[in-house]
């Protein structure tokens, strides 16, 4: 199981990602997709990295816009694989034309 990153490796990693917030417990973005179909497609491409990577995100969707929460819950807060989830959705977020 990846260690939790530290207050300073959390803000290190934060400055890397696009419009992600945060701490040591968790990470946070807000998408806007540009129509309800396309926020749809997002989480499903989203799913398929997740489910690949055996780590799964909170979602939250509201029309167009998707709330996404990271934390690695066995290990008790935010660890190397909600960065590299992290900037797997900026990818995807970018591919389906979402700010």
């Amino acid at each position: 199981m990846p260690q939790i990153l530290d207050e300073a490796a959390v803000l290190a990693a934060l400055s890397g990602l696009d419009n992600w917030t945060g701490d040591v417990k968790q990470i946070r973005r807000t998408l806007t997709a540009p129509d309800f179909p396309t926020a749809i497609r997002i989480v499903d491409v989203i799913a398929v990295a997740a489910e690949d990577m055996n780590h799964h995100p909170d979602i939250d969707i509201r029309w167009r816009t998707l709330h996404i929460a990271l934390s690695t819950h066995d290990a008790g807060g935010v660890t190397s694989l909600d960065v590299e989830l992290a900037t797997d959705i900026d990818a995807i977020a970018r591919q389906h034309g979402a700010k």
